[in-house]
């Protein structure tokens, strides 16, 4: 299995439906409590491509790009316009949106991550495939130029040209896609039902890379 680095179309992922799955074990107790148990350490996203499909043009361009994937053979790119961003999904990324870890005067590259935090809880997700153009770093709160900064755009990590001094701090913005493949090595069309407002159901699943 190979990933592809290209990115689902935008105008069909727009419209799409799906979100992140939690996988948790629940025991119930003899006395009416339960324990429970976070088998994952990190959520895995689930959509529905079907929903994006508005003209028959529509259905060709994903036929393309499915049969390009060789169905669920290949990963690729998603945007989730709801959760692409270090930021608010209306915000522009800045270089302080995000606290990436701490200098300690040898270290040069470090990983981009996205802390999610409600209710005094946070939990960290890793950020695997960034979109280069769009990461900015700041050291101490302050930005640094984007000539000084490498990203890898395979494996999220990004290298400084200077490895921060001892506790400054690291922060980033950043926009970033899902891996993801087809989760159906099938796409059926009925063009009656299409154009009768009836949409296919165009299954995509998180991968880990």
């Amino acid at each position: 299995m190979a990933f592809h680095e290209t990115v689902f179309p935008a105008a069909l992922s727009f419209g799409s439906s799906g979100g992140p799955e939690r996988r948790t074990e629940i025991i119930a107790l003899a006395s009416g409590f339960e324990e429970r148990n976070s088998t994952w350490a990190h959520a895995r996203r689930h959509y529905d491509a079907g929903f994006g499909l508005r003209s028959l043009d529509d259905l060709h361009e994903l036929i393309a790009f499915f049969e390009a994937r060789r169905g669920m053979l290949h990963g690729f790119r998603w945007k989730d316009w709801a959760d692409c961003k270090s930021c608010a999904p209306s915000a522009t990324p800045t270089s302080t949106d995000q606290i990436i870890g701490q200098g300690d005067g040898q270290t040069t590259t470090f990983a981009l991550r996205k802390t999610y935090t409600s209710g005094g809880e946070s939990y960290v997700r890793p950020i695997a495939k960034p979109v280069g153009a769009t990461v900015r770093v700041a050291l101490a709160g302050v930005p640094i130029e984007t000539t000084e900064i490498s990203v890898d755009e395979v494996t999220g990590d990004f290298t400084l040209a200077q490895a921060p001094a001892q506790g400054i701090e690291i922060s980033a913005g950043f926009e970033f896609h899902v891996p993801v493949r087809f989760d159906t090595d099938r796409i059926e069309i009925n063009l009656a039902a299409f154009e009768a407002g009836e949409v296919p159901s165009v299954p995509i699943v998180e991968v880990r890379v």
